[in-house]
């Protein structure tokens, strides 16, 4: 995500358990603190049967399952072609902040349904706004659709922004996007995900919350040697991929799991 934004721009419902209905209240922080591995069960994200970050994979090859994510960037999409290239996921910036909505979102969304891509929508998280009204906002451009992956609230630092380099505090950050989050919940009967890159997540998110599936972009290294303590849903892996009806680079991503998890979780969010 992050090669794509240039700085100006940058369903089923889950169920919290009683304990992380706590942390939530209590914003996500050391209450809900772990140093070990968690299951779906117990972080009260309802997906029987898939775990978290368990599908052993040194590369991303081993994945089966690949996806990407895209903006405006890369301009027309062939989403036909997309999906004969082997691409079975599509995630589509939608929304940034409370003011900025991505000029070929609503074509990306109507195209890669179109053409069977199952797509979701992401919003850029801008820190001088408050979560509520970056979730009205998203709210008002991104379609209520029951065949949508579940939305995806991209968290990272802005350090060229000519409007906000705001590094807000743990808590403070914390608190805004899990309020963002549970707007979307309430509204989209989805949970939403979380995209944290390596430097948010060693600033701010160690331990922070485990009631939300975290997308890990890690190009480098495997994101269980770089990311501490954090299981991960996504796996974003290249900023450089190439994907057949796409012309340049592009950010491409693994699902964590096995194709029968893959179809699980799609299964589990979109009754397809």
């Amino acid at each position: 995500m992050p090669a794509r934004e240039k700085p100006a721009e940058r369903r089923k419902l889950g169920t919290f358990g009683a304990a992380f209905l706590g942390c939530a209240l209590a914003l996500g922080l050391s209450a809900c603190s772990s140093s070990t591995p968690l299951s779906n069960q117990s972080l009260g994200l309802g997906y029987p049967g898939i775990q978290l970050s368990e599908f052993k994979g040194d590369k991303p090859s081993d994945y089966p399952v690949h996806g990407i994510d895209v903006s405006k960037y890369q301009g027309e999409i062939d989403w036909n072609a997309v999906r004969n290239g082997g691409i079975e996921f599509a995630y589509l910036k939608s929304t940034e902040g409370g003011d900025i909505l991505d000029s070929r979102f609503l074509e990306n969304w109507r195209e890669a349904k179109r053409a069977g891509v199952p797509r979701g929508a992401y919003h850029f998280w801008y820190h001088c706004r408050p979560g509520v009204e970056q979730a009205a906002w998203f709210i008002r451009n991104v379609p209520k659709d029951p065949s949508a992956l579940p939305p995806v609230i991209d968290v990272e630092w802005t350090p060229f922004s000519p409007t906000c380099t705001k590094r807000p505090p743990r808590e403070e950050l914390i608190r805004e996007v899990m309020a963002m989050a549970n707007k979307l919940e309430a509204h989209y009967g989805q949970r939403p995900v979380l995209y944290i890159p390596i430097d948010v997540h060693r600033d701010r998110w160690v331990d922070a919350t485990n009631s939300h599936e975290i997308w890990a972009r890690a190009v480098a290294d495997h994101p269980d040697n770089v990311y501490e303590r954090r299981k991960f849903r996504f796996w974003q892996y290249t900023e450089r991929g190439s994907v057949p009806g796409i012309r340049g680079g592009v950010d491409k991503n693994v699902f964590a799991g096995t194709r029968a998890d893959w179809e699980r979780w799609k299964r589990h969010h979109t009754g397809a």
